[in-house]
């Protein structure tokens, strides 16, 4: 039978229960902590599947209220680009 522990909090990164509870016993009590140390809350989800589950492990663990426990920050997706986009053709038209 399978351990608690192994199933997975954060699907789309596979970050186990048990990788959540190690990071917090090693001090990591918030969620934006726990993103950084196992990933988890990075995949295609960006954590919307699983932030409040790991909040959840954070006030079981640490007696915390769960209202107390701080969401993740959210940014936007941004990619770089080519600054070439942004030059005029020789019809004086911008590229993008």
């Amino acid at each position: 039978m399978k351990d608690n522990r192994e199933y997975f909090v954060c699907r789309c990164e596979e970050v186990t229960i048990k990788e959540i509870e190690d990071a917090i016993d090693q001090g990591y009590d918030s969620i934006d902590d726990i993103k950084r140390i196992t990933r988890a809350g990075m995949g295609l989800c960006q954590g919307r599947s699983c932030s409040k589950v790991i909040a959840k492990i954070i006030a079981r663990k640490t007696g915390k209220p769960i209202e107390k426990i701080l969401q993740t920050s959210y940014r936007f997706p941004v990619r770089s680009e080519n600054m070439d986009v942004f030059k005029e053709d020789e019809d004086g038209k911008e590229n993008h």
